[in-house]
């Protein structure tokens, strides 16, 4: 029996216009794919069915909403646990990977999924979708010939220095852009740190709510950012999805 596709599928990155939540995003092709199949992997089922509510209302979807299924996989899910997720694909039927935000596999735990996948001879097909990192770095105007993803930085000060530190050196090094994030709520925390630690030349972009009508995306010295911190103007992104890039 010849083995089903696996779809990595696009999410938004939050809603900008709520009469037509998907359509500046998400290309058409990409919801009518969605929209025919019925095997989803996800981060959450609930968030999910709230997901395939918008594409439902732009293209009928396989079986109705409750009765779809999907499987979680988050940090919690064991590697002995990947087999299972993929049992359906490897006796036929297509299925959908998909992300809280943005696009799967990347930023995010569905990559062993999809590494399994391959080792199985499963076709791996990803959909077109905004990826919060790459637009970051089409916006900074910082390298974007060569740039690392190092996700979340230490929450202890005094290692988180030491490895803004480390970054700081490679990027001057290699010339290489660094682009981490935070959560939310610790975004200024991150900024001062920022500012403690680097270099004064050193540019910072700060990439906030990116697709959004909240979007902002400002790139500065850290000079410049420790201004703004002594005159207590941070940037306006406060339990907001943020990416922070620097290039020394």
């Amino acid at each position: 029996m010849q083995a089903g596709t696996l779809y990595l599928l696009p999410n938004t990155l939050g809603i900008a216009h709520p009469q037509h939540p998907l359509f500046d995003v998400i290309p058409v092709e990409v919801q009518k794919i969605t929209a025919q199949l019925d095997y989803f992997i996800a981060e959450n089922a609930k968030t999910t069915r709230a997901y395939l509510k918008l594409v439902s209302a732009n293209f009928p979807l396989a079986k109705p909403l409750q009765e779809l299924t999907i499987a979680e996989l988050n940090v919690n899910t064991k590697a002995t646990a990947l087999p299972e997720l993929l049992a359906p694909l490897l006796a036929g039927m297509d299925g959908g990977l998909i992300s809280e935000a943005g696009v799967p596999a990347v930023a995010d735990p569905g990559a062993n999924l999809v590494r399994l996948a391959h080792q199985h001879g499963i076709m791996v097909r990803p959909l077109v979708g905004p990826s919060s990192l790459l637009l970051a770095v089409m916006a900074s105007g910082l390298n974007g010939q060569s740039f690392a993803f190092n996700g979340y930085l230490p929450t202890d000060a005094a290692e988180r220095s030491k490895r803004l530190t480390e970054l700081e050196q490679r990027s001057r090094k290699d010339r290489q852009t660094q682009l981490f994030i935070e959560t939310p709520y610790r975004n200024a925390a991150l900024l001062e740190a920022l500012c403690q630690t680097c270099h004064p030349a050193t540019e910072l972009c700060i990439a906030t709510d990116l697709s959004l009508t909240t979007e902002q995306i400002q790139t500065h010295p850290i000079a410049y950012w420790k201004t703004r911190l002594a005159d207590k103007k941070l940037p306006d992104f406060h339990k907001k999805p943020t990416v922070f890039l620097f290039l020394a």
